[in-house]
């Protein structure tokens, strides 16, 4: 049995099309969205503007006109990002 995906709790866009992730429990990972701007979903986000418009909902990411990616896949698709050093 696997243990649950944790929500996301915060989003930080950067002009590069990654996104910082914090999950519940404090984990942070990082999410390259590139890939997926060529779907016709999601090419609006090219937009940088609209890019960066990204919001947590329900522990899930959502953006303008009802694109959204679900927290299990971001996880899944994230790489982990080291503990910052204080």
């Amino acid at each position: 049995m696997h243990p649950e995906t944790p929500k996301i709790v915060a989003v930080r866009p950067h002009d590069d099309y990654t996104l910082t992730l914090t999950f519940a429990g404090g984990e942070r990972r990082l999410f390259d969205l590139k890939p997926y701007l060529r779907s016709e979903v999601f090419r609006a986000l090219r937009d940088l503007e609209l890019f960066r418009k990204v919001a947590v909902v329900y522990g899930s990411l959502q953006w303008p006109g009802e694109r959204d990616l679900a927290y299990d896949m971001l996880y899944r698709k994230s790489t982990p990002l080291p503990a910052e050093v204080a």
